[in-house]
């Protein structure tokens, strides 16, 4: 049975900005403008994924299947964030007043697209089939139930769900004490 992930060598020759090492992406995902994308160390990338755009991704993240990276405007993933199955990220979007017409077929002068930066900082984590727009900061800690729509900057270590999210709960921070061990543990310099 052939391995679903790209070796090493096969990443490379991807053309990624930069990318490194341990790093699993299933030959199923598919890239656009991978000169435009970093790529940290530790990060796993699962299958039917499209990362497109300028795309930022730190360390030990994971982003599960089905996941859109819409990055025209740019994303960041900082450390240990993460994306559940089926989210979409957008960085841009068109004007559907119906004063513009819609699609990358169509000349810019006929359309009107306005966007900004996506932040999902450290320790973050989007449950499964949510949807980001532009302009938000998911701030350090915070968790998104699965299903949910966010719109506008969320809290650190915060839980937030609905359309659009909403403030549910504080989340604890001991992940960081679990992160800290971990790397202790694990990633020693000799």
């Amino acid at each position: 049975m052939a391995n679903s992930f790209y070796s090493c060598d096969e990443l490379k020759q991807l053309g990624f900005k930069s990318i490194g090492h341990n790093v699993s992406i299933s030959k199923f995902a598919q890239f656009y403008g991978t000169e435009k994308i970093d790529i940290g160390s530790n990060i796993r990338i699962d299958d039917f994924c499209i990362l497109s755009g300028d795309i930022t991704l730190g360390s030990h993240i994971h982003i599960s299947a089905h996941c859109c990276l819409y990055g025209s405007k740019k994303i960041v993933m900082e450390d240990f964030s993460g994306l559940s199955p089926r989210t979409t990220i957008f960085s841009a979007s068109d004007d559907f007043s119906g004063n513009y017409l819609i699609g990358p077929t169509i000349p810019s002068k006929y359309t009107s697209v306005t966007g900004g930066p996506v932040v999902i900082e450290k320790f973050a984590q989007v449950g499964s089939g949510c949807i980001i727009f532009p302009n938000v900061i998911i701030h350090e800690g915070a968790a998104i139930g699965s299903m949910s729509l966010v719109n506008r900057d969320i809290e650190a270590w915060s839980i937030y769900a609905g359309i659009p999210a909403k403030f549910i709960k504080q989340r604890t921070k001991e992940m960081i004490t679990k992160a800290q061990d971990f790397l202790f543990h694990y990633f020693k310099v000799d």
